[in-house]
């Protein structure tokens, strides 16, 4: 018996939330055989409170947290058992349980799903500022970058020139050390 739930569901204060429970067995649903429960806990240890059950039809028991704002929204020909519960507020956040069970499956399915509930909803956020001035910072860069290599290289090309005429000067104007031109440039 394979039970299939979302992990986390949020909703907005006063509005419905659908918790969504599917489930596969080896074995054809039986009506008479079938049992369902949904449970609710506040924390992860607390008492477990019954607010659904199938057997041989959905019951739904009168209880003070969900009274009149639980409805049965599954299909059990598809294998759904799901619920909605209507005007949800703040105190409905916790762990919701769907336990499954559909004999011959010895095996008892389980599903849980923790309801979290906000009093707004985030706004969206629109990325097309922060997408701009990142591409103008990483263009204002690159220029940045670019301007520097070139003029480094420029200026290594000037100082490649002068140190070139520099040595052709001390070739051309070589002296024996007392000051008199060596004999290799008196004879040319």
């Amino acid at each position: 018996m394979d039970v299939t739930v979302a992990p986390k569901v949020i909703k907005l204060n006063g509005t419905s939330a659908k918790l969504t429970c599917t489930f596969n067995s080896c074995y054809e649903v039986n009506d008479k055989h079938f049992t369902l429960n949904w449970t609710y806990q506040v924390c992860d240890n607390c008492t477990e409170d019954l607010f659904v059950q199938f057997r041989r039809r959905v019951i739904i028991p009168r209880t003070d947290r969900f009274w009149g704002r639980v409805e049965w929204s599954g299909n059990l020909d598809k294998n759904d058992v799901s619920v909605t519960i209507h005007d949800i507020q703040i105190s409905d956040e916790g762990f919701y349980n769907c336990y499954v069970l559909n004999p011959p499956d010895r095996h008892k399915g389980l599903g849980t799903i923790y309801l979290s509930v906000v009093t707004e909803v985030a706004p969206e956020r629109d990325s097309t500022v922060a997408a701009i001035i990142g591409a103008s910072v990483g263009g204002l860069l690159a220029v940045i970058i670019l301007t520097s290599v070139i003029v480094k290289c420029v200026r290594r090309k000037k100082k490649q020139d002068l140190q070139s005429e520099d040595q052709k000067r001390e070739e051309g104007g070589k002296t024996d050390g007392e000051g008199n031109q060596e004999e290799d440039a008196k004879q040319q």
